[in-house]
């Protein structure tokens, strides 16, 4: 079976599906690998470093997709909603496409992609269990977000983060707040802190303060009456309208004297919910700092501008999009091993084979023999 990995499309996009160091494997598994020229350029993987590890390289994007029985991407359709038509069009009937796809956000995409017959697995719907952690695309990219986002607040700051002594007089440390205690949060409270912050954080799930005190940071605690907290696979569940009101009226102090707030707050396959109005902006202290990694999915914060960075009334707030394509060497390092990881759960003796019984084959699996298959697209598609 040819695995197939093609040049990214999105802009911008640095990521590259697989890297040199793990096609030995997938070949070890009795597969074939053929990447198109320059598909890890931007990543610094040349091709000649796939080649000595045995891939082929294609110099025909659509001839290479036409031949592929498995093809292996970052952005696949959904994800990119202007995904070219020509490339799906290459696509054989029959073949299978695993990538970030957004299935719960465009399940009408989905529906199409399995009425062109393709079987398809999302790495967003990678369940969150011990077996699959090494699969666990999502949580290896918010690692990434979560330490980039600090870095960029740092940047943008007028203050130092650390606490110095100095023949000048102590210089006090930061103020950071984060909110959302995910893997993206617990990055970015790990990373303030490793930088000298104070560092609060916030989350509706109170499972997780535990984990925050355990990083050195203090875990706010509001008076707040939430529904059922997080799904089945550990991710935050969207929660009522009053109880949104209520957080932001309880979280507006703390973010008033913050010197950076840091928002990483998503649900799956939704608009990120709004937790800093354009009221609560106001009134921080000029040279204040927001970096809402939940951008991409409209923001937590009222007066985002996804990928840009603004100054609303003295305060820095910058909405960075697609950031783990900022640190492309390790984003490819670690997607690629998540990747190749599920794609050596399903192959056996050079053959892909679904055990549609295996709890990570099915929690994936989007679209097999010509329909949709996950019972949360078809759901999101009745919407």
């Amino acid at each position: 079976m040819l695995v197939a990995v093609p040049k990214e499309v999105y802009p911008g996009e640095r990521r590259v599906a697989l890297i040199p160091q793990t096609v030995s494997a997938l070949i070890k598994a009795g597969l074939e690998v053929a990447i198109e020229a320059g598909a890890g350029e931007s990543a610094n993987y040349p091709d000649k470093d796939f080649e000595a590890q045995g891939a082929r390289v294609e110099l025909d994007r659509h001839s290479l997709l036409a031949q592929a029985d498995i093809v292996l991407m970052v952005r696949g359709p959904g994800s990119y909603p202007d995904f070219p038509a020509a490339d799906l069009d290459a696509l054989k009937e029959g073949s299978t496409l695993i990538s970030f796809t957004e299935p719960l956000a465009q399940p009408e995409i989905m529906r199409e992609l399995a009425e062109r017959k393709l079987t398809v697995f999302s790495m967003e719907l990678m369940p969150r269990t011990t077996r699959a952690q090494s699969m666990d695309a999502l949580s290896s990219m918010a690692t990434i977000a979560g330490y980039k986002a600090v870095l960029a607040a740092a940047d943008a700051s007028p203050k130092l983060f650390p606490m110095f002594m100095t023949a000048a007089g102590t210089i006090t440390p930061s103020r950071v707040f984060v909110l959302g205690a995910g893997v993206a949060g617990l990055q970015a409270i790990a990373t303030a802190r490793r930088l000298g912050a104070v560092v609060e954080a916030f989350d509706i799930r109170p499972a997780v303060k535990e984990e925050v005190e355990s990083l050195g940071a203090k875990f706010v605690q509001l008076e707040l009456e939430s529904g059922e907290a997080q799904d089945s696979g550990g991710y935050a569940k969207a929660q009522s309208e009053d109880f949104y009101r209520r957080q932001q009226e309880l979280m507006a102090e703390r973010i008033k004297h913050s010197d950076v707030v840091i928002t990483t707050a998503a649900v799956p396959g939704k608009k990120s919910p709004v937790l800093i109005p354009e009221e609560v902006v106001a009134s921080m202290r000029p040279g204040s700092v927001i970096v809402d990694i939940a951008a991409e999915k409209g923001g937590n914060c009222a007066v985002t501008k996804p990928g840009e960075k603004i100054i609303h009334k003295g305060v820095i707030v910058i909405g960075p999009l697609n950031i783990s394509a900022e640190v492309p060497v390790h984003a490819s390092q670690m997607y690629a091993k998540n990747i190749s990881t599920f794609l050596l759960h399903m192959v056996k003796e050079g053959k892909l084979e679904l055990d549609l019984e295996d709890e990570i084959t099915k929690g994936a699996l989007v679209a097999h023999g010509g329909k949709l298959v996950h019972q949360a697209v078809v759901d999101a598609l009745g919407k």
